[in-house]
């Protein structure tokens, strides 16, 4: 976010700085000590879940965390179920480690999306990208119980990326997939996008399969990194101190979502995000990334790096200031 940091946590981190710089107490705790309850506390008072502080582990951030979780849990050539367009990083970590992707294709419907579960025959894990990046989708509770069915069917780990849920606008609803699934399911968050602290460098996994947590407890302890102690500080004063930032915030980035929707021409798809700050343009042909950064002198992610779906699409970072959002838009669409 092209925005300040919330108070609470430059707060924080500057008690830290100036106080003690140690080894924490919390070390040899896999889940980071007050990281791990800090999670627990705010999925039950958000979102109605009971999380278990002892099932958390602690990574850098997500995709870390699902690099670790694909390799200690599949095999080359085993089958990963995603809904594309996708996060483009998620999509290289499956390309690098050769586990083929299986697209769960996201096709416009009205002013939103939906979706056809294929034949997950062969595939070892569903890979739920929710709040959905990049075309700022929620999921339902009908379409999260037809997912569970289907990883019930064909015996899937699901990883639930739910690193979006604290931006997600009303009245339109997070429901945490390890709700629905608790033992099956591997849930990763973090406060680095609804909080703006990307290199703060610190993520949770909620792991709540039992031979998963075997598996990972089994792996030398420092082998994949640990929590560093500004990251956990950082983390656990944004969900524990941050929400009247957050709050304001997310107001800043409604208004500006709906102002895309104002200036949007005909000619260029756009349908509302329900979630995130990410605005997913289609323009109906390839290539265009490069010709508005080159004619219009604005920097968009080119949509053919989220994957099938996504080659006629930009993706548009509107968390920012109004006047600058502003002053994006007028370059866009003269």
């Amino acid at each position: 976010m092209d925005l300040p940091t919330a108070p609470a946590v430059v707060q924080a981190l500057k008690r830290r700085a100036e106080g003690d710089l140690g080894y924490p107490t919390w070390l040899d705790s896999p889940g980071g000590g007050p990281l791990a309850e800090a999670f627990a506390e705010r999925m039950a008072s958000r979102y109605g879940w009971r999380a278990a502080p002892e099932y958390v582990r602690a990574y850098t951030d997500v995709n870390q965390a699902l690099q670790v979780l694909l390799h200690v849990w599949t095999r080359p050539g085993d089958g990963v179920a995603v809904h594309t367009p996708t996060y483009h990083p998620f999509l290289a970590t499956l390309e690098d480690m050769e586990r083929p992707l299986r697209p769960v294709q996201f096709r416009p419907d009205g002013d939103s999306w939906r979706f056809e579960v294929p034949d997950l025959a062969g595939c070892r894990v569903l890979l739920l990208v929710n709040p959905h990046n990049p075309t700022g989708r929620v999921f339902t509770r009908q379409e999260l119980e037809e997912l569970a069915e289907h990883a019930e069917r064909h015996d899937l780990l699901v990883i639930a990326d739910e690193i979006h849920a604290d931006l997600t606008y009303a009245p339109h609803e997070h429901i945490p997939f390890a709700t629905l699934l608790p033992e099956r399911t591997v849930t990763l968050t973090s406060a680095t996008k609804a909080f703006n602290l990307g290199g703060i460098r610190c993520s949770v996994a909620h792991v709540g399969v039992p031979e998963l947590r075997e598996a990972l407890d089994a792996q030398p302890p420092f082998l994949y990194g640990s929590a560093n102690l500004f990251g956990a500080e950082a983390t656990v004063a944004a969900w524990r101190h941050g929400d009247a930032w957050l709050e304001e915030t997310r107001a800043l980035l409604d208004r500006n979502r709906k102002l895309i929707a104002a200036r949007v021409p005909e000619t260029v798809g756009y349908r509302v995000p329900q979630a995130t700050y990410l605005a997913w343009l289609d323009y109906g042909r390839p290539g265009m990334a490069e010709v508005l950064e080159r004619e219009n002198k604005v920097l968009l992610s080119d949509g053919a790096a989220f994957g099938p779906g996504g080659e006629h699409h930009v993706r548009l970072n509107f968390a920012t200031t109004e006047a600058i959002l502003t002053e994006i838009l007028d370059r866009l669409w003269p």
